[in-house]
């Protein structure tokens, strides 16, 4: 083997009470695809942010040598002078610009200050061709999904003669064609001897393209492995990461067995919502499914099949236009026309995108934990700061959120952390009925073990769960029946006992009801 192409050594990064990386070694080989993996809050991003110059030189302790010469980046443009480029998971496009103006921006064509658009569409073209981007090079971003978004970063980063691609969780938020494709296109750029690193919870897409994992735990290394060996198994990866054997990647559940007689804790009723712009099409049609109390129900579908729209439109109308239908609770119809009266019906969603919409990032663990129901820690319309404190205390420990205090910033935690606030936000709010959305999605497999265990446990207490997952795994080792759509209609509902992952699938890619098992 030849020289590497970047070696990382014995780099120590700290924060205010932190010790965040702690003797961390790296080394990538030229042309290679090298997958970083570890739970939450093990390092990963960081790491990545000490190569790309996001944290300078200075800030931390440790060398990094890239083809073989000593690197002290005082910023991104320093790493992107040398070949180094990420792409972050929260993408760096600005919506309103053009595919174009996207991909060089900061990068102009110019000339004395004035940039030449023909040269841009031109040299941007030629990028989009290489990255399998078929639109215009003058369409908007905003006008393209997520995976396309994803390759216009990709196709920014070519711009800048990249050597090394670093790539944090670049499948988290596209469905599987899209994952498909980028994968795909990674192994094109390692054939023109390009480099990447890919941040990934995705253990099968590891295996799909990575040739060597460097696994991360509490800010150390772990150990590095040949991805092709044959004891290089998704169960070693998986201990490595932990620390532990996952016997069983789900807890034990005791199926529900509750009184059949007694009425459902939520029922949804010919339940219809139209698209808030083209109010013609029907995003939700027709749907009707129900979940008693004790009981966790899955929805699976496809991207686009309605599940997040059908979730967000029964709790307070969030989305939607022109919805009809009836939802009931314990036998009796109530309104959830607003956000407030979902909630004084018991009803909480935990939102998929939680970073946008389930938290105040800029805010304390304390804060969030308690907004859903500020009323239960005020008096005459004021937070008792004591009273707030020891109910976020309580869910700290019994969540097990990794934080040296309550009164930490929720953006600085790991994503499982961040999930483990969402989910106390809204059990101390009481409810009855939970709405969870993708509820482990850019989660590690040891947090979301400890998340399956805390909505179980909120089963046991006869709470009824309604969880929608993309992961059909997940699904099967969750939940009692699951219910699958496909734009926007309900398609089937099938016992646990019955379900696979082949009936599923088959049901998701279906457009009639062809069981009903209720």
């Amino acid at each position: 083997m030849g020289a590497p192409l970047l070696e990382m050594r014995s780099i120590v990064k700290t924060f205010p009470g932190v010790r965040a990386l702690s003797d961390v070694s790296l080394t990538v080989a030229p042309g290679e695809v090298h997958a970083v993996c570890g739970e939450n809050g093990a390092g990963k991003s960081t790491l990545m942010k000490v190569l790309s110059g996001v944290h300078p030189h200075g800030s931390y302790e440790g060398d990094i040598l890239f083809q073989g010469a000593p690197c002290a980046f005082k910023d991104m443009r320093a790493s992107e002078a040398r070949g180094i480029v990420i792409i972050h998971q929260e993408l760096a496009l600005v919506p309103y610009l053009s595919i174009a103006e996207n991909i060089f921006l900061g990068n102009e064509h110019a000339r004395r200050g004035i940039v030449s658009w023909g040269a841009t569409l031109k040299h941007a073209a030629r990028l989009m061709k290489r990255v399998g981007l078929r639109e215009h090079p003058q369409t908007r971003v905003a006008d393209i999904g997520v995976g396309k978004q994803q390759l216009v970063e990709i196709a920014k980063a070519l711009s800048k003669e990249v050597r090394l691609l670093i790539l944090d969780e670049p499948t988290a938020a596209l469905n599987d064609e899209d994952s498909a494709h980028l994968l795909g296109l990674i192994l094109e750029l390692k054939d023109q001897g390009i480099a990447s690193i890919i941040i990934s919870h995705k253990l099968n897409e590891i295996a799909a393209v990575a040739d060597s994992v460097t696994v991360l735990r509490d800010g150390r290394t772990i150990e590095t492995l040949d991805v092709k060996a044959p004891d290089t198994t998704e169960e070693r990866i998986i201990r490595s990461m932990v620390g532990r054997d996952l016997d069983h990647r789900f807890p034990e559940r005791t199926p529900y067995a509750g009184d059949p007689g007694a009425h459902p804790a939520l029922e949804v009723r010919d339940w219809t919502v139209h698209h808030p712009i083209d109010q013609q099409r029907k995003v939700v049609d027709d749907v009707t499914l129900h979940v008693r109390r004790g009981e966790i129900v899955g929805v699976a579908g496809l991207m686009g099949a309605g599940r997040t729209e059908l979730a967000m439109s029964v709790f307070g109308r969030s989305y939607g236009r022109g919805i009809s239908g009836t939802v009931w609770k314990d036998g009796h119809r109530i309104r959830t026309r607003t956000v407030p009266e979902a909630v004084g019906h018991g009803i909480a969603y935990v939102t998929e995108d939680r970073k946008h919409y389930g938290l105040n990032l800029i805010d304390t663990i304390s804060r969030n934990i308690t907004l859903g129901a500020l009323g239960k820690v005020s008096r005459r319309g004021i937070v008792d700061e004591h009273e707030e404190r020891r109910v976020a205390e309580s869910y700290r420990t019994s969540m097990g959120i990794k934080a040296p205090t309550v009164f930490e910033q929720v953006g600085r935690l790991s994503g499982g952390n961040q999930q483990k606030v969402v989910l106390s936000k809204w059990i101390f709010a009481g409810p009855d009925v939970l709405i969870l959305d993708e509820p482990t999605r850019g989660i590690d497999v040891g947090a979301k073990y400890e998340i399956y265990t805390v909505i179980d446990r909120l089963a046991a207490q006869g709470k009824a769960v309604v969880f929608i997952s993309s992961e059909l795994p997940e699904l099967l080792g969750m939940c009692d029946r699951v219910y699958t759509m496909a734009a926007g209609r309900l398609t089937g509902e099938t016992a646990r006992a019955d379900a696979t992952q082949e009936v599923l699938m088959r049901l998701m890619t279906t457009h009639d009801m062809t069981t009903n098992k209720r």
